[in-house]
């Protein structure tokens, strides 16, 4: 085990932390010539597109030193996006020591010191790394006084690279061998190892990805899950390189991967302990949680005969990505669909991605919302993730909302634009504090649900790209909330229900009721919209009805014959709106997301 080292990189979105990976696997020989590509362990278009890593990607260098000495090398890729913290945080679980790299034009960002202060909870060896020195706008000196503002570290241990061209490489594997200690576990205890991530194989099931703390497995064993239950056999395992390596058997200190043969990602949870059938350890390792959906929307498809391909295309990406969730709902605007739970909103957009990419469908998605706990008059509380489905005012007592506790670090010209933005939706202040003298550091909470519709796109443009946002879920709080219903001549469009604050009700309703009449055809009879909270109407607008000139025949002679005329026509729109129903067009339900707030 003295010659075993697991590590991690942790970095903001975009400070190369994939192309200092690929640059390690060149030093130690692990990837050569051919098969070498520009952040080859993102494997996915998306995210080689988006340049963030999405799912974890674990592998082994087998790396002979300079002075002749043979080391094991386990790296973990692991998401830098703030939707993924639970994943990132069983990754850092699963390691000694972590590279955090900054990149030295941007400096220290909000993300940076969220995975910091979570490498610290698990007592990891920090190993701070300055990136893309090579560039002219390169500030070295600077960020290395942040780190050392940080990290309270000598300016002597901040290393300095470039991913790019490889200057410095050297000196962080080195680096990487004195610093991060080797792992420490009892061979002779029974099994313990922490599953980090799963992925489902159409030929062996779900495979895990583990840790090994104590003990040894071998294949062919059967292996017991703490918390999923069951026993599994391990049909392979062994380690990773750009593919799996199957192996005989694996040991304490090593990383590698166990195919269990389970047929539901669900029932081998990251986080788990795995464990021997007979004998078993004494107690699972701590920290886990199970993951929970925080944001919500409903998927359409744009055909209504697509929605068993859509169905399909979600079971199947649920296999690889148990934080998914979906159920069933129909619409009365859009149809039967399923209503999505997800992590944040940039796990909502990857899979929304996915669905349209991979499995060529169309897709409409509404509105994303939060889950709400509602209170009501007979003592119940219950969850509701649609606001459709919330219940009328007259039996509620008490609507709560997610609040998030959220971290935004910006040039200090933009500190006014920030809390505006931030107070014009329901922000409170919570901490401001300089981080040195060009960048500021706002803390506040902030209710989840104005957070994941454009806050993040106002962020950006406020600061002119500048800000990083950072944000964790903190509990749920009441507030004075309404559901603000949609009526299109009388009849409410369900999927353009929201949940909104009752001071904000009026306006958000004047704004979509405004959007909406632009976007909604002209009929041959007026078509009222209208914004409604329960029984009382707080907007409305209309739609004008053509008008045909039926009174053009009629020239000269008295006026009666026109109104005649007209009376008559009128009626007839009056009976054409009872039967006719209205055509609503698909981006009418995109409108809700385009309101200005």
């Amino acid at each position: 085990m003295d010659n075993i080292r697991n590590f991690c990189i942790i970095a903001h979105i975009d400070h190369g932390k994939s192309t200092l990976a690929d640059r390690l696997l060149e030093q130690t020989g692990t990837v050569t010539g051919k098969d070498m590509s520009a952040q080859i362990l993102d494997s996915m278009d998306l995210e080689r597109e988006r340049g963030i890593t999405i799912k974890i990607h674990p592998i082994r260098m087998d790396w002979r030193a300079p002075d002749g000495r043979d080391w094991i090398l386990n790296l973990i890729d692991t998401p830098g996006h703030v939707d993924f913290h639970y994943e990132v945080s069983r990754s850092l679980a699963a390691c000694e020591g972590a590279i955090l790299v900054v990149d030295a034009v941007q400096g220290v960002q909000a993300q940076t010191i969220n995975n910091l202060y979570l490498a610290v909870e698990h007592d990891l060896t920090i190993i701070p790394v300055i990136n893309k020195v090579d560039l002219p706008a390169a500030r070295p000196d600077h960020v290395t006084e942040q780190f050392v503002d940080l990290l309270g570290c000598d300016p002597a241990e901040v290393l300095r690279v470039s991913a790019k061209t490889g200057e410095g490489v050297p000196e962080l594997l080195q680096a990487i061998l004195a610093r991060v200690p080797p792992p420490r576990g009892d061979l002779a205890a029974p099994l313990q190892a922490l599953i980090f991530d799963s992925v489902f194989d159409a030929y062996v099931g779900v495979v895990a990805y583990v840790r090994l703390f104590h003990g040894s497995v071998r294949k062919g064993q059967r292996i017991g899950l703490w918390r999923g239950g069951g026993d599994y056999e391990a049909q392979e395992l062994g380690w990773f390189r750009l593919q799996r390596l199957p192996q005989g058997g694996l040991t304490a200190g090593e990383v590698g991967y166990i195919a269990t043969g389970a047929k539901d990602v669900r029932e081998v949870r990251v986080g788990d302990t795995v464990t021997l059938a007979e004998p078993r350890c004494d107690a699972p390792l701590p920290g886990y949680r199970e993951a929970k959906p925080m944001v919500f929307s409903g998927f359409y498809p744009t055909a209504t005969d697509g929605y068993n391909d859509l169905k399909e295309a979600l079971q199947r990406l649920q296999l690889n990505d148990a934080a998914l969730t979906f159920e069933p709902e129909s619409s009365a605007a859009l149809g039967f669909g399923f209503r999505c739970g997800f992590l944040g909103l940039l796990h909502m957009e990857i899979v929304q991605a996915r669905l349209e990419r991979e499995y060529d469908l169309s897709l409409i998605a509404t509105l994303p919302n939060v889950e709400y706990e509602v209170r009501l008059k007979d003592g119940q509380s219950r969850l509701v993730e649609n606001p459709a489905l919330l219940p009328p005012p007259h039996e509620l007592t008490e609507i709560r909302e997610p609040i998030v506790r959220a971290s935004v670090i910006t040039p200090k010209e933009f500190i006014g634009n920030v809390l505006q933005i931030s107070l014009e939706r329901r922000a409170v202040q919570r901490k401001l504090e300089y981080l040195d003298t060009e960048r500021v550091s706002i803390e506040f909470d902030i209710p989840l649900a104005e957070l994941v519709v454009d806050y993040y796109d106002k962020l950006k443009s406020v600061s002119r790209g500048y800000a990083s946002l950072d944000y964790e879920y903190k509990g749920h709080e009441p507030g004075d909330l309404v559901r603000l219903d949609i009526l299109i001549n009388g009849e409410p469009l369900d999927a353009l229900a929201c949940v909104v604050h009752r001071d904000e009700a009026y306006q958000w309703g004047v704004n979509l009721c405004r959007k909406l009449k632009e976007l909604i055809p002209r009929q041959m009879f007026e078509v009222a919209i209208q914004a409604a909270i329960g029984s009382r109407v707080v907007a409305r607008t209309t739609v004008k009805a053509f008008r045909k000139n039926v009174t053009s025949k009629c020239y000269g002679g008295d006026i009666t014959r026109k109104r005649k005329l007209l009376e008559k026509q009128k009626e007839g729109k009056r009976r054409m709106k009872q039967v006719g129903a209205v055509e609503i067009p698909q981006e009418a339900f995109l409108a809700v997301l385009k309101v200005e707030r």
